[in-house]
């Protein structure tokens, strides 16, 4: 059990680290693209990338610390009330408890000494029925996820912008491109073998995804650019 919980908080920390390069890299990619297309003068397009790496990078952090404080918040009140039925309530939870275990195909002195076994014991009660509520209790506080997502975000966004400091508009062009494909290809494969799923079409699907999305800025900075 131990070790369940273990491999489901890595497996959260690298989903909401995922999460946050993803989301961070193209965002920016497609700000840096934007901007190449649309000028000549690389101390903007450096100003625009790094503007929305922060921005991008506060936004994303704060985005998972409240989505993760409501689902705490949630479950707590939860848990809450289902403390207060097995307080006031505990024919009717006992009840319930005898319910989950029937359903599970559980009959006889069998399914007497479960209940008993669960009911005699008030925080395994406790969890039983909270179990069988199906809410999703968060696996780490909302203040570490926030900054795991931040930092992730920031990361990934920076990547985009990172050619520009040492290479010409043009190059800087190209690389940007090229470095942030090889990242999202690493990402979506890095997802894939977390979902158990086939790490190249994972990797080769968010690659091509990011792409697309990202060169939605640069046409917009080639059609509505001023090239100055």
């Amino acid at each position: 059990m131990k070790k369940r919980f273990h491999f489901r908080l890595q497996s959260s920390l690298l989903r909401d680290f995922i999460l946050g390069g993803q989301d961070g890299l193209v965002n920016v990619l497609g700000i840096v693209l934007g901007m190449a297309a649309a000028t000549r003068d690389i101390r903007i397009i450096i100003i625009a990338g790094l503007a929305a790496t922060f921005a991008e990078s506060i936004s994303m952090a704060a985005v998972a610390y409240t989505s993760m404080k409501a689902q705490e918040d949630f479950y707590s009140g939860e848990m809450s009330k289902e403390k207060y039925r097995l307080q006031h309530e505990p024919f009717a939870e006992r009840r319930m408890v005898y319910d989950i275990y029937h359903r599970k195909g559980f009959r006889g002195s069998l399914l007497e000494s479960i209940v008993k076994k669960i009911t005699s014991n008030k925080k395994m009660w406790l969890d039983a029925l909270m179990k069988e509520s199906n809410i999703p209790r968060t696996q780490y506080s909302p203040a570490k996820s926030a900054f795991i997502v931040g930092m992730s975000a920031m990361i990934g966004s920076l990547i985009p912008v990172f050619p520009f400091f040492y290479f010409s508009v043009n190059q800087g062009t190209i690389l940007s491109i090229l470095i942030s494909a090889g990242a999202l290809f690493i990402t979506g494969s890095l997802e894939g073998k977390l979902t158990l799923r086939s790490w190249f079409n994972e990797g080769f699907k968010m690659m091509i995804i990011g792409m697309i999305a990202a060169f939605a800025g640069f046409f917009i900075g080639k059609w509505l650019g001023v090239n100055v």
